[in-house]
């Protein structure tokens, strides 16, 4: 475990954050990309090796600082260079350092489907990620069995929609993703980490998918992948897609691990 973890820590910290944000402007922008939508299911489908979707952030609230700030542009283009089928970009600016501003500068920078990765609790910031030229947005399926957010999962999940932009939904437990399975949402992400303590666990991929039949849902693993042994055996669990960060973002030579990783099918 990572000596940043917090004993105390919880999702509504990372909620209370986003509200926060909210609050002080970091989601207004004058941005207004006008852009046909790139599908992130195609992407993972149609992906001859590994469908990595790589991920742009700079701290967590597990590890802290993760890389000192550079050009996200500059490291975007390499990891689609390298072979990452989609990009997933921090906007949350507590605790993740991230910004609005990045992905509307790596829009600008590349073509593959860019998914904002944010505690996504309002309207407010969906309508951001489609002025800066998100493809999908992410919706953390406990914030709203939480009762955290403005707006129930369902009714954001159709707003963003209408906006013309995929939806994410990420789980942690089983019971999460049975009834997220249930509810056929086409993009499923099973995070390995526990947003309650932020501890891994890499089987908790496969411990789900022996639970449920995924149907026609596309399954992105999340979390705690970081050599070609962890791809080829959540693969073999029933994982379609593998979202990968802070490996990635803490080397010294981001292509050269993309194109590991990629190469691991």
């Amino acid at each position: 475990m990572s000596k940043f973890v917090r004993s105390d820590f919880s999702i509504k910290r990372l909620v209370d954050n986003s509200f926060k944000a909210i609050d002080e402007g970091a989601y207004e922008t004058e941005h207004s990309f006008t852009h046909d939508a790139i599908s992130l299911k195609k992407a993972i489908l149609s992906c001859p090796h590994a469908p990595l979707i790589t991920e742009v952030k700079f701290s967590s609230p597990s590890q802290g600082k993760i890389r000192g700030k550079s050009s996200p542009a500059e490291i975007a283009t390499t990891m689609v260079q390298s072979g990452a089928v989609g990009l997933s970009v921090l906007t949350q600016p507590y605790l993740f350092e991230g910004s609005v501003e990045y992905l509307a500068t790596i829009r600008k920078s590349v073509s593959v489907p860019l998914l904002m990765k944010d505690i996504t609790v309002s309207q407010v910031q969906i309508d951001a990620g489609k002025k800066i030229g998100a493809d999908c947005i992410l919706l953390i399926k406990t914030v709203f069995d939480q009762n955290l957010a403005e707006d129930s999962m369902e009714k954001l999940a159709e707003y963003a929609t209408k906006k013309g932009l995929q939806v994410l939904v990420e789980v942690h437990s089983e019971q999460e993703f049975g009834e997220v399975l249930k509810a056929k949402y086409a993009l499923v992400g099973i995070n390995n980490r526990n947003l309650d303590n932020l501890q891994v666990d890499i089987a908790n991929t496969e411990r789900l998918l022996k639970k449920h039949d995924k149907g026609k849902s596309v399954i992105i693993s999340e979390s705690g992948i970081g050599k070609p042994e962890d791809i080829q055996y959540l693969r073999n669990a029933g994982a379609d897609a593998f979202l990968v960060g802070t490996s990635i973002m803490e080397t010294g030579d981001i292509s050269g691990k993309v194109a590991e990783l990629y190469n691991a099918l």
